[in-house]
């Protein structure tokens, strides 16, 4: 969410950076859009003065009536009191105004973008985004053979089937087997252990269902509500957790937190549920996009001043995951176009795929300033000056468990369709070293 006043007294300058997003919303000019929210504005502040004027001489002819009838005028008295009646009725206009006019400026302002930052690359699609270069490792292998895709390995191992998940729940979902459950099982451990031992992460159980609050705060309501999966209870509902983003992020809303306290930084290791509207007809076979994935989300809450380092460091933290499993992969900042509502600016991990021939997302790693805590009214009281200041949120994926197991399903196969495992996997995994069909 945006503050009215920063937009007020930075027109141009915000104008500017929504640009950079996009020429138009909704099918208007972004300088139009603009201009509706502060003629909202403006008609908001001019109910609310009006408001404050009525009031005052109301509170002024009230004391009168008394003087007037003091000094025995009662047609004095009778004017003020017919006065007073009025104003009644200019008050309680003037507050259904200020209501309904605030209650359409958030509504304009809670589907407007984060601003990029400046040095965000400008451009509509992901054709745009741009390689990190000092970020990429590893070298993609080498085969002898025709690499497989993972569904193809997974199926003519026997442990992985599409086919009878289709019957239990439909299209993009997957049953696991064997190896392959215990493997997805070895690698969310794996990825929690080295976030909580490693890098200073508090692992923590999260809420999967929370409440429209929830999703407002961290920016899913209202504008993607048909992403989501909803579970009515009565006269209210729950929605299933996307990503563990949700409940994480939401861990400080409402909260006012002492800087000592920051950065705080959490992980989880949840399912996460996506109904993927408007992907028809992309990754339709395989575990790429489904409805139901599990994976270990990264959320930061700092400082305006810790943010920036802060989002290069949750980075490096996803991409410890991929160098420790030895899985070549590259970062690049996403464009203007393609990065998120929420997001100041984003880092996508993709990693490679020999199966597909290409790097695919893995994880995605977002500064979203104080977007995120204006939403859900989260702040800090520094250390030094009065007041408080909002926290600036960052969340990433480290790693989303099903993509990684794709990859190393992809990377890690020999040419009879065994898997070797990982090295690092391998004490997960009861010391088994490969997975043979049997």
């Amino acid at each position: 969410m945006h503050d009215i006043k920063l937009i007020r007294d930075n027109r141009d300058a915000f104008i500017a950076g929504l640009c950079r997003r996009a020429a138009e919303f909704d099918g208007k000019p972004t300088a139009e859009v603009v201009a509706d929210i502060l003629d909202l504005d403006a008609r908001w502040r001019g109910a609310k003065a009006s408001f404050e004027q009525h009031r005052a001489r109301q509170n002024e002819a009230s004391r009168a009536i008394g003087q007037a009838k003091a000094k025995k005028d009662e047609a004095g008295a009778k004017a003020l009191l017919d006065e007073v009646a009025s104003l009644k009725g200019a008050l309680q206009k003037d507050e259904a105004d200020q209501r309904d006019l605030e209650a359409e400026l958030k509504r304009r302002l809670e589907v407007l973008p984060n601003i990029p930052a400046p040095d965000v690359p400008v451009g509509p699609g992901e054709e745009f985004n741009v390689p990190v270069a000092a970020r990429a490792w590893g070298t993609p292998p080498k085969f002898d053979f025709k690499p497989k895709e993972h569904f193809e390995l997974g199926e003519a191992l026997g442990l992985m089937d599409f086919e009878r998940a289709a019957k239990v729940s439909g299209a993009r979902f997957v049953y696991l087997k064997g190896a392959l459950a215990r493997i997805e099982r070895a690698l969310g451990a794996f990825m929690l252990d080295l976030q909580t031992d490693a890098n200073g992460y508090t692992e923590i159980v999260p809420p999967l269902m929370v409440r429209d609050d929830a999703f407002y705060g961290t920016g899913q309501l209202p504008k993607f509500e048909e992403e989501l999966f909803w579970a009515p209870t009565g006269d209210s509902r729950f929605g299933l957790i996307p990503t563990a983003e949700v409940p994480l992020t939401n861990y400080v809303r409402e909260e006012l937190l002492d800087e000592a306290q920051l950065p705080m930084r959490v992980t989880a290791w949840t399912p996460c549920f996506r109904a993927e509207a408007g992907a028809a007809g992309k990754d339709t076979r395989g575990m790429i996009r489904q409805h139901q994935f599990s994976k270990v989300e990264l959320v930061s809450i700092t400082t305006p001043e810790q943010s920036a380092a802060e989002h290069e460091r949750m980075t490096d933290c996803a991409q410890e995951v991929l160098k420790r499993l030895g899985l070549a992969h590259r970062v690049v900042t996403l464009c203007t176009g393609d990065m998120g509502f929420t997001a100041q600016k984003t880092y996508d991990i993709e990693v490679w795929l020999p199966g597909q021939d290409r790097f695919r997302e893995i994880s995605s790693c977002s500064n979203c300033g104080d977007f995120q805590a204006r939403r859900m009214d989260a702040r800090y009281r520094p250390k030094e000056g009065k007041g408080t200041r909002l926290v600036h949120t960052l969340n990433g994926s480290g790693l989303a468990v099903g993509r990684t197991l794709v990859a190393i399903l992809e990377n890690y196969q020999d040419a009879d369709g065994s898997i070797r495992i990982p090295d690092a996997l391998q004490p997960y995994m009861g010391g088994l070293k490969k997975i043979e069909k049997r």
